[in-house]
Order: structure tokens, then C-alpha cells, then sequence
């Protein structure tokens, strides 16, 4: 089977390369003329745990190429995805105009039947858009091709892509003809033998379940942050209270760690375009509105607590900071926590050291040499005032308290904002130990 996946960002570029390693010849292709060209190289323009080793193999099988025009290939293609980005517009929308020049290339191009396939992540009605688009440009062209469009919705954690897209939970596909039915089916049925489900449904409700399901898991993250910090306030601990409510089984415990905040380059958004999609139809989305409120606010708390615990002013401050990415695993810092916080320092007069296991050098393309890199986590330690973790990368959940009892500036401050430490174990250290949902 033969297929191109148009965008070669994260979501492209994962789902191209997982494909080509089930056997399917796979064409990634980006106007990017400088990506394709490292990606031809074996340059890999994104941080994915394994992806490197997977592009090459699949290069070097013959399965997997790229190129920068989709006419090249489209001719050869009996599914072409649409994978490129969405990103926020000014009126918190989602910015489809990529999508459309992929649906206005395809029309332009197709000479047989062809599959358009939407893994972007879109609002609900854009695949009626996309149609009008194909359309659009086969009447231009004075020919009637037969083709569909179908969504496809992609539900890929950063930092495990790789394993998600080759066992996921799930796979949604929304359709509207047997035709394109069948050829979904036949794509996925290699994926068959991992015994997950294939779930078929109308293509407005494939649109609906990707923003459904990240603004349901942002929810749960915002609800128990605002339990948190009501926690601090009446002298409860949101530890335990995680553990009380996590074990009843209509609740569980996924998505219910309190922190300093989601980010990504998903829930931020896809939570904002929800809300406006709703206010498109008259309809107002409360629960999601307090979401970002809460989520926004959260952003904060780790600055206004090392705030506090200085009297008022860090102006002078030495602040270490571990963790910039928005998540481990991954090099993406869109919507971080940290770049708030970060700011906040700056402004307050502080000095910011920050380490981060891989996303450095995307720190340095967007806060330049405002703040100090460090090449190490106990560098970034030496001489602080205080320690703000931000990111619960593997390596920072044991460190030697010994060597940051002899590299900070006593008496040292800890500031969790990930709650990866243990409450019992810091208070027989010489640190200062603040953590969210239990105060100090």
C-alpha cells in the first residue's frame, strides 16, 4: 500500500514513520525545503525516544522518503494525510489555512480516486471545508474525480509517540463512504495483531472525540490543581486526597497529579479552540472557560511561592531552575510552564540558571541570553538561592542532596513543582521544602 502524509512536523512524521515500519511505502512530504533536506540527510528536526533509529531504518528499506510537492507523488498515492499544523489565531480559533492549501493542492493534482485523510487536529465541520476546497479546484480543472475525505485523529503522547501509534488504546476513523472505509481498513490491519480497536464512526464525531478527549484529560489536571490549592489553604494534603479519590474506579488516578500547570502543543490549544468553536454555535463552554482560568493561574504558582518565601522580593536572587520542557521525554517547550515562571523571575529582578536534559537549545531560540544555561543539574544548583523544578525528567527525581548541600547558598530553598519528592525524607534535610497541595 502506498500513501503520502503531507507535513513532516511531530504528528506527520511520527505517523509516517510507524506506517513505513508495518510495510506500507510511505512519501512524508513539507514545503519545507531545509527540513526535507535534513530529513534526507537523516537529521531528525524534532526530540522523540527512538525516532531517529526508525526514520533511518525505514529510509534505508525503501519504505520511507521525502519530498517538498505532493504532486510528485500523489499520482502514486491511494491515501494522502493531511498532518500539518493548526496552530492558535488570534480569536483562539484553530488556523486551517495549511489544511486548506493541502485540500486545494490535492484537488488540483488528483487524477484517479484518492483518500484525503485529516490527521491535523481540526474543529468539527472542517472536513465539510475540506471537500468544498477538492471540489473547488476539480471544477477549475473541468473534471469530475471521484474522491473522499475521512478524519483520522491522532491521540500521541509526546515522549512515547512511537509505542502509542504501534499499540494505541484506540484508533478513531470517521468516514462517510465503504470505499474509504475499506482502505482505512486495510491501512490498519497490520495493527490488528496488537488486539486494539478500530473505531468507525461519522467524520463530525471523529473531529469532536480529538477535542473531547484532550479538553476531558486538561480538565481533570485543572480540577486538581484548584483541589491543591484549596488544599494549602484548609491544612489538607493533595497527596492524600489523590490517593483517596484515585482509588475509587469511576475516578482513577490518571491525570490527577497536581503541578505547576499543563502546557504542550496540544491541551493549550485544542482547549481554546473548543471554547470557540461552542461560542461559533451560541454555546457557552463553562467547565472548559475555568479550565484555562485555573490552568493559566497555575502557571504562577511556583513564582508566587518562592516570592513568599523571600519576604516579598527575589530582586538579587540566584534562582536554579530544573526542567524547561513542558513534559519529560520531549524537547517541546510551546506553552511550558517554565517560560512563565522564567519571565516572572526576570521581571522580579532575579537571576535565572536553567538545565534541561534536551530542550536547551529551544530555550535558547526563545529566552536568547536573558537567562544563564547551565551544562549540568548541579551546575545549574552552584551558588542558588533557591531550586524550582519544573519538569519531572527521570534525572532529576534522586538527586544528591549532599552535593546541593555544598553547591547552594544556605539556607537553600526547594520549590516541587511536579511533587516528586518525598515530604517526609526533605524535612530531615537542610532545605526550606515547598511542594504543591501541602504548603511548605
Amino acid at each position: 500500500m502506498k500513501i503520502a502524509v503531507v507535513g513532516s512536523g511531530y504528528v506527520g512524521l511520527v505517523s509516517g514513520v510507524c506506517f513505513a515500519e508495518m510495510g506500507v511505502e510511505v512519501v512524508c512530504v513539507d514545503t519545507n525545503t531545509e527540513k526535507i533536506a535534513s530529513l534526507q540527510r537523516g537529521e531528525i528536526p524534532i526530540y522523540e525516544p527512538g525516532l531517529e533509529q526508525m526514520v533511518r531504518k525505514n529510509v534505508q528499506a525503501g519504505r520511507l522518503r521525502f519530498v517538498t510537492a505532493l504532486q510528485e507523488v500523489i499520482d502514486q498515492a491511494e491515501i494522502v494525510f493531511i498532518a500539518v499544523g493548526t496552530p492558535p489565531s488570534a480569536d483562539g480559533g484553530a488556523d486551517l489555512s495549511y489544511v486548506f492549501a493541502v485540500a486545494d493542492t490535492f484537488g488540483a493534482s488528483i487524477s484517479k480516486y484518492t483518500l484525503l485523510v485529516t490527521k491535523s487536529t481540526v474543529p468539527v465541520g472542517t472536513s465539510v471545508k475540506v471537500k468544498e476546497h477538492v471540489k473547488a479546484q476539480l471544477a477549475r480543472r473541468g473534471v469530475d474525480i471521484p474522491f473522499d475525505v475521512a478524519s483520522n485523529p491522532e491521540f500521541l503522547k509526546e515522549g512515547s509517540a512511537i509505542p502509542d501509534f504501534m499499540s494505541p488504546d484506540r484508533v478513531v476513523v470517521g468516514v462517510e463512504s465503504e470505499q474509504a472505509k475499506e482502505l482505512m481498513t486495510r491501512l490498519y490491519r497490520p495493527f490488528l495483531l496488537n488486539n486494539f480497536r478500530v473505531i468507525f464512526m461519522d467524520i463530525a464525531s471523529a473531529e469532536m472525540t480529538k477535542y473531547a478527549a484532550n479538553c476531558m484529560l486538561a480538565t481533570r489536571i485543572s480540577f486538581m490543581n484548584d483541589i491543591a490549592n484549596l488544599c494549602e489553604r484548609v491544612g489538607a494534603d493533595v497527596q492524600m486526597v489523590r490517593r483517596g479519590i484515585g482509588s475509587d474506579p469511576r475516578i482513577g488516578t490518571k491525570f490527577l497529579y497536581p503541578g505547576c500547570g499543563y502546557g504542550g502543543s496540544c491541551f493549550p490549544k485544542d482547549v481554546k479552540a473548543l471554547i470557540h468553536t461552542a461560542e461559533g454555535y451560541g454555546y457557552p463552554m463553562s467547565v472548559l472557560q475555568a479550565v484555562e482560568e485555573v490552568n493559566q493561574r497555575q502557571k504562577r504558582v511556583l513564582f508566587d511561592k518562592v516570592v513568599q518565601h523571600f519576604g516579598g522580593t527575589v530582586q538579587g536572587k540566584r534562582i536554579a531552575l530544573w526542567g524547561i520542557a513542558f513534559k519529560p521525554q520531549t524537547d517541546d517547550i510551546r506553552e511550558a510552564p517554565s517560560l512563565i515562571i522564567m519571565e516572572l523571575l526576570l521581571k522580579a529582578g532575579a537571576t535565572v540558571v536553567a538545565y534541561d536534559p534536551v530542550a536547551m537549545e529551544e530555550c535558547r531560540r526563545q529566552m536568547g541570553d536573558r537567562i544563564l544555561y547551565a551544562r549540568d543539574m548541579y551546575e545549574a544548583a552552584l551558588d542558588a538561592d533557591a531550586l524550582v523544578v519544573v519538569t519531572e525528567w527521570k534525572e532529576f527525581r534522586l538527586p544528591s542532596w549532599g552535593v546541593l548541600e555544598r553547591t547552594m547558598r544556605l539556607p537553600a530553598a526547594i520549590f516541587d513543582g511536579r511533587n516528586i519528592y518525598d515530604k517526609t525524607e526533605m524535612q530531615q534535610l537542610p532545605f526550606t521544602y515547598y511542594y504543591i497541595g501541602g504548603g511548605q
